[in-house]
């Protein structure tokens, strides 16, 4: 993954959560300054400071890695199969309607 598109997709996650750099730099106790050339794409976060981003945003590494790591699809496929699994057919039915509705809704 290039720094760009890293930096975009941390970008995305904050406005998604609603935090402006600063707040999210102070979660991650990180300084505002080096998060902006991280989202602008001017730096690469050690992984140290990617795991303070993606705690203080409270999302998966998959999330900011999916398109570029494809264990990370098998995870999340296989942790989803796992829930699926013990529910009974009706709560698996219901599930997939959810899940169809949100996929729509994108």
């Amino acid at each position: 993954m290039d720094k760009k598109e890293l930096g975009k997709k941390i970008r995305e996650a904050r406005n998604k959560c609603g935090m402006t750099q600063e707040n999210l730099a102070e979660k991650a106790d990180i300084g505002a300054v080096y998060l902006g050339e991280i989202e602008r794409g001017l730096k690469m976060p050690s992984v140290s400071v990617f795991i303070k981003l993606i705690e203080a945003l409270d999302i998966s590494a998959d999330y900011i890695l999916r398109d570029e790591v494809s264990s990370g699809r098998e995870y999340v496929f296989d942790e989803l199969t796992e829930k699926l699994s013990g529910l009974t057919p009706k709560q698996r039915k219901a599930a997939s309607d959810i899940l169809d509705a949100y996929i729509n809704n994108l």
